[in-house]
């Protein structure tokens, strides 16, 4: 993708933290590229650690990178840091709101502060406090609103502008479902409009929901990008999974379903849940799978044939859980 059919364009980005006393930098970016075209979500999946925040700092120009280049709508984040604040709007992981301000209140300052004339802003709070269904609560302090009352009114105020360009730092984190789920219709009635977002999150779910394409980043690096289902095949097909209930038996269940795929089993013995990749076999990797646990004499529970999930992509490409990674740097 050129420079010119990209909305969001990044090419070998670098950050290197310095720390405290002998010890060696932090690489918290170790040359990523990305390409977000107009109109779409590029959701940027990995665990807390691989650099997300990062990222989305220096292209919202909060940080700048050691090296590399990236650019939002042609304009280069370093060299061009106002025009790119004039562009874009920015939801993080935490909310951006005063808390004795009320929800219209705090909208009308996000307008001031991007130097909207006082009609137009008013007219635009009252525009999105109905939008993101605050109105009734337009007039109360926003110390007083639930979580999830506070993340759609931190959405609101990255959007009083009307940004071509949105980042959402993990917008759904620390969410209840039903707010999860009503964030996910916000963000597709972004993208219908033409807003391009870049989405960052560590749930496997929400990236395969809602983003166009995904790039897949572990310890500062892109480890893999495309849709959801290029990535998912390339854990190679199916899947056949089961519980063993009684954990005794999960060294006999492992050694009788190993041979079933070129892989070796993943095992979490935490839940007991062996999970087998059987490529294109299907039915019959499951029937396969019952006769050698049967011979086996292993009782299992859930035994089931499914496609690969998110799940299985990053474990397939990182080897490791999204839990085991460390603690992004903060700055």
């Amino acid at each position: 993708m050129t420079d010119g059919s990209a909305a969001i364009l990044v090419e070998d980005l670098r950050k290197t933290f310095p720390t405290r006393g002998k010890g060696a930098p932090v690489e918290a970016l170790r040359g990523i590229d990305l390409a977000v075209r107009p109109a779409t979500v590029l959701g940027v999946l990995g665990p807390n650690g691989a650099g997300k925040t990062t990222a989305v700092r220096i292209l919202t120009t909060l940080l700048q990178p050691t090296s590399g280049r990236a650019s939002v709508l042609g304009h280069d984040v370093v060299k061009e840091a106002s025009d790119v604040r004039e562009l874009i709007g920015l939801t993080g992981q935490t909310t951006a709101l005063v808390d004795e301000l009320t929800g219209r209140e705090n909208l009308i300052m996000m307008g001031r502060l991007h130097h909207l004339p006082i009609d137009r802003v008013s007219a635009r709070a009252d525009e999105l406090l109905e939008r993101f269904d605050l109105a009734d609560a337009a007039h109360r302090p926003a110390k007083t609103y639930s979580g999830g009352m506070q993340r759609r009114l931190d959405l609101a105020a990255s959007l009083v502008s009307q940004p071509q360009v949105l980042f959402l730092d993990e917008p759904t984190t620390g969410l209840d479902p039903r707010s999860r789920l009503g964030m996910w219709d916000v963000i597709r009635e972004l993208v219908k409009s033409g807003t391009t977002l870049l989405l960052t999150t560590q749930y496997l779910d929400e990236a395969d929901e809602l983003a166009d394409e995904i790039a897949v980043i572990d310890r500062g690096l892109v480890i893999a990008a495309g849709t959801s289902d290029e990535l998912k095949g390339r854990v190679g097909g199916d899947v056949v999974e089961f519980t063993v209930p009684d954990r005794s038996q999960l060294p006999a269940a492992v050694q009788a379903v190993t041979g079933m795929a070129d892989d070796s089993p993943t095992v979490d013995e935490n839940i007991g849940l062996v999970v087998v990749r059987v490529g294109s076999r299907g039915s019959d990797a499951l029937i396969d799978a019952v006769r050698r646990l049967d011979t086996a004499e292993v009782t299992s529970a859930g035994l089931a044939l499914r496609r690969p999930s998110l799940d299985d992509v990053f474990l397939a490409l990182t080897g490791h859980g999204a839990e085991d990674a460390p603690e992004e740097v903060d700055v």
